[in-house]
């Protein structure tokens, strides 16, 4: 067998039925891949939906989201590990163009950051443009766990994710996967994630919810060059905005302007990285959003590395 489809879920009786269905109507023989739900102790009609659209359904109440799926990965019986969320479909070319990686042990990882559906209002879809790779096809740092296809060596050398983590599982076994193999981000491999933050306040929630394991999982696989800037961005923004609004407290002038100077400038720099990552035409508005975004991104992240080592301290994360 070619592929096992690795699916946690947890009362997700909204979504399972729409993911299983477009799984279901993919253009690929059907002797080549399963498709395997591992159930978090749902008290809906999650498992019931799943069997009855011909999934095999395995109940794990007690685990994280990481153990859920290495449960999957141990009852799979596929060469590729293919992990995607019950929030998601995907269209009916998704596994056909996945294939193209069958016969490359080269890569250890590949698919694809999920788009966002055409009804999403601007939020997911602006964000997208932070979250999407900067080409079609290029070797990558880390794929999202939503569309991610493993192989099942590498998977294995690897130890697979992290049960640990509450988030940031993927990026986590992506740095680790690097030894065994490259990390491929296709385009081509698409699924759609529906359950994108519709609004700020959930897209802050989840931001800072991230953060918390972001920081945890940095200490645990070992820092790399390439993680600094996400660690130290979200501490300096928030140093900045606490300092600002400190001078204007103190009602020294001369700390107000130096802190004001200083705000602007960074402000200048995020605006600037917001013209960088839409795509080209983009309207004022699009690059306006953008920036409120990545404030919110960067305040969340900020504070989710604050509470992370303030609830597990550093040593206990060390270890």
């Amino acid at each position: 067998m070619q592929f096992s489809i690795i699916i946690p879920a947890k009362n997700e009786e909204a979504n399972i039925g729409r993911c299983l269905d477009s799984i279901n109507r993919v253009e690929f023989d059907k002797n080549q891949f399963e498709v395997i739900v591992v159930d978090n102790g749902s008290s809906d009609g999650t498992v019931e939906i799943a069997e009855t659209k011909g999934a095999t359904v395995y109940i794990k109440p007690d685990l994280t989201i990481s153990g859920l799926r290495n449960f999957g990965a141990g009852q799979a019986s596929g060469e590729i590990l293919s992990f995607i969320d019950a929030d998601c479909t995907v269209i009916p070319s998704w596994l056909r163009n996945a294939s193209a990686y069958l016969m490359k042990n080269e890569v250890a990882c590949f698919g694809s950051p999920p788009i966002v559906p055409d009804n999403a209002n601007w939020v997911p879809k602006v964000w997208f443009a932070v979250r999407r790779k900067d080409a079609d096809l290029c070797e990558t740092d880390w794929l999202e766990s939503m569309n991610m296809f493993v192989r099942r060596e590498a998977f294995a050398a690897s130890g697979g994710f992290d049960e640990s983590l509450i988030t940031c599982e993927d990026y986590d076994l992506s740095m680790r996967l690097k030894p065994f193999g490259a990390i491929i981000s296709d385009s081509s491999i698409v699924a759609v994630h529906h359950g994108e933050a519709a609004t700020v306040s959930h897209f802050f929630r989840k931001e800072l919810w991230r953060g918390k394991s972001n920081f945890t999982g940095m200490l645990q696989h070992g820092l790399t060059l390439s993680e600094i800037p996400s660690l130290i961005a979200p501490s300096f923004h928030c140093l900045i905005w606490i300092c600002w609004l400190f001078s204007l407290l103190s009602g020294h002038n001369s700390l107000i302007l130096d802190f004001s100077a200083g705000l602007i400038i960074w402000q200048v720099l995020l605006l600037l990285k917001s013209f960088r990552k839409l795509p080209p035409h983009n309207s004022i508005t699009g690059l306006l959003q953008l920036h409120f975004l990545l404030n919110i991104y960067l305040f969340a992240r900020g504070a989710g590395v604050f509470s992370s080592g303030r609830r597990t301290g550093v040593s206990q994360c060390a270890g």
